[in-house]
């Protein structure tokens, strides 16, 4: 099933129910099925069918859905582009993913220009124009107002099943991006149907801040909104002083978070408004276990924590209060899964290690595909096993707990250490907002440990008063050597740091050195 199909189905029940409020727009099901038609119809008038794909440069809006969904309607792919992407970042991808399409925000049409003559499959450009630039295009240039003085009568064209439906590109934070392939045959809305029932409501507003070139955005929210028939409040961006303001507005009933979001919002003067709401509880991801009571006290919700990845296989597990707090909980009954170390044994409960699921012999299951990268899509997949490359441990009632990336784990002296743990001891500092940690090279084998971190406005911290306080509550290995305050981190769209990028400036000049008491 396409989201295009379920659009249709669910515009059939459902009419002028109102499916979508942003800004103070709001748009029935009725005229988001429309919509996504004229778009189906405008991308035919421009030469698209099936098998061709549409990369999307946009920013959150009622537009960027009526191409994802209205696209799936004659069979082409969409291909979500991060809008934070320059230069041979975003010129990879667009490059990468043959597209033949493009439709961008006119707000990035100088990032484009300055790749353009680069662009080796893009043949043909789409402008949604905004009022400051709208007509100052370069020639050749279409734009997207075209697109609503085309029909709404579905053109009834429809999808091929081993057609891609869209590519997700990972955030890359560190590497080269993935394109993660979803086919027709395989959509994932189905499996997502499923679990909308169990979690939501009808009369639901499912509100999300997060950019919907990412999974958590279009799977979470717009997906399980669509398929019980509830709302979707939309957000342009984040924003943590105006985040409640939006819950308020827009009486929203559940909304969806990942970890970095929590502790920023956590750190926000408290307010008289702050429990004066009607969300029922919240969809989360990476909720850090010392905030967890403290998030659902403060706003008086309930926080249901999730794992599962766009390249996961569709793999998902749940914490619906079902288990302790700081715990995913445990995966459904029917799922094998296994808990390894580098040599594929089994690790003892308490000791972390990566999270690995069988291979289904099952046509079409539990799969997962790079676009064009057959060596990453084995690598995922070897042995009988899909590798998610999380660390897990398990505690002795078979509670699972995410530990962090394995891609983020670090040798030193001796000891394996998670970046995520040594973070999440970190931001428990009152003066602290956000940390980000990683290996350096040591004068000795090994790695060194790094922080870099941000402080709470209006906050001042020595760096060994950190140290200070990291040695009250980490293992004496874990301890970061350097540390770094910053102004800011390097952050992808989904708030996600470029961990990357603070890898190879390695220690920098005025980076506290604990072992030798200085500022190098």
């Amino acid at each position: 099933m396409s989201w295009g199909e379920l659009m249709e189905e669910k515009a059939a029940r459902y009419k002028d129910r109102v499916f979508l409020m942003f800004d103070d727009e709001t748009y029935s099901y009725r005229q988001m099925n429309e919509n996504a038609s004229r778009l189906a119809n405008y991308f035919i008038s421009l030469g698209g069918g099936q098998g061709k794909g549409v990369a999307i440069l946009m920013d959150n809006s009622p537009r960027f859905l009526d191409i994802f969904i209205g696209i799936q309607k004659i069979g082409m792919y969409a291909v979500p582009v991060n809008t934070s992407l320059k230069g041979d970042s975003l010129l990879y991808i667009l490059n990468h993913c043959d597209a033949q399409y493009l439709v961008i925000d006119d707000t990035y049409l100088e990032t484009l220009q300055k790749v353009a003559d680069r662009l080796e499959n893009i043949k043909t450009i789409i402008v949604n124009p905004s009022t400051a630039k709208r007509g100052k295009y370069p020639q050749g240039y279409h734009v997207l107002d075209e697109a609503y003085r085309c029909s709404s009568a579905n053109p009834g064209i429809g999808y091929r099943k081993d057609d891609i439906c869209f590519i997700t590109y990972t955030s890359g934070t560190t590497g080269l991006p993935k394109g993660v392939v979803y086919r027709y045959r395989k959509s994932s809305v189905k499996l997502l149907s499923l679990v909308a029932v169990m979690l939501f409501k009808k009369s639901d507003v499912l509100y999300t801040a997060m950019p919907l070139f990412h999974g958590n955005a279009l799977f979470v929210t717009v997906t399980n909104a669509l398929s019980v028939g509830a709302k979707v409040a939309l957000a342009r961006k984040f924003s943590a002083s105006r985040f409640w303001d939006d819950i308020l507005k827009y009486n929203v009933t559940t909304f969806n978070t990942i970890g970095a979001m929590i502790p920023i919002m956590m750190k926000q003067p408290e307010k008289m408004t702050d429990r004066q709401h009607k969300v029922r509880f919240i969809i989360s991801a990476a909720c850090p276990a010392d905030l967890w009571e403290k998030f659902e006290k403060r706003f008086g919700l309930n926080i249901y924590e999730t794992y599962g990845a766009v390249d996961g296989g569709g793999k998902t597990i749940l914490n619906l209060g079902t288990a302790p707090v700081g715990s995913i909980g445990k995966p459904p009954m029917k799922v094998k899964y296994r808990i390894v170390d580098a040599d594929m044994n089994d690790v003892p409960d308490g000791t972390p290690g990566e999270l690995v699921f069988p291979v289904s012999g099952k046509k079409n299951s539990s799969s997962v595909e790079y676009y064009k990268n057959e060596k990453a899509s084995s690598e995922k997949m070897s042995r009988g096993y899909i590798f998610t490359g999380d660390l897990i441990k398990r505690d002795a009632k078979g509670y699972l707990y995410f530990i962090g990336r394995n891609t983020e784990s670090m040798r030193i002296k001796g000891e394996n250490v998670s970046a995520f743990e040594v973070e999440q001891a970190i931001q428990k500092h009152t003066d602290v907002l956000e940390a980000a940690v990683y290996a350096v090279p040591s004068e000795l084998a090994e790695d060194d440990i790094m922080a870099s971190i941000t402080l709470v406005e209006g906050k001042e911290l020595k760096e060994s008063g950190l140290i200070e306080y990291l040695k009250e509550n980490l293992p004496k290995f874990a301890v970061p050597r350097y540390v770094k305050i910053v102004p800011e981190l390097p952050k992808t769209e989904t708030h996600r740091v470029k961990k990357k990028e603070l890898e190879i400036l390695k220690v920098v000049s005025g980076t506290w050195d604990e072992s030798k008491k200085a500022y190098v």
